[in-house]
């Protein structure tokens, strides 16, 4: 059972359910592939919602690496999911929700997520 407090989710890939979490070693990771300088751009850089194949890789990778699991986001884009590329995205999308949380006030979003 994922620990929402904890920004945990769950997700159905490669075959089993697995637990998602964004750390603050895993954030670190994602940061440096979107070439974002603070978690502020990184958080901005995800709310265009244009990213990638690649760039879903790299946040299912992250989520998994953070929970405990030792895996590429090479293997991470090997991993199957019933629905295909928008199940890959949403994935992402709950994942990124349960750690920067959604739903904020305007002027908490024009200060950044961690207002």
């Amino acid at each position: 059972m994922p620990n929402a407090r904890r920004g945990e989710i769950t997700a159905d890939l490669g075959g089993r359910s697995r637990r998602l979490v964004l750390t603050l070693g895993s954030l670190a990771e994602l940061e440096a592939h979107f070439e974002a300088g603070d978690l502020v751009e990184l958080a901005e850089r995800f709310g265009t919602g244009r990213l990638s194949a690649t760039d879903l890789a790299a946040v299912i990778g992250a989520g998994l690496r953070g929970a405990g699991e030792t895996i590429t986001d090479r293997e991470a884009a090997c991993l199957s999911v019933e629905g295909g590329a928008a199940s890959y995205a949403r994935i992402v999308s709950d994942l990124l929700t349960a750690t920067f949380g959604a739903g904020a006030a305007p002027e908490a979003k024009a200060a950044g997520p961690f207002v």
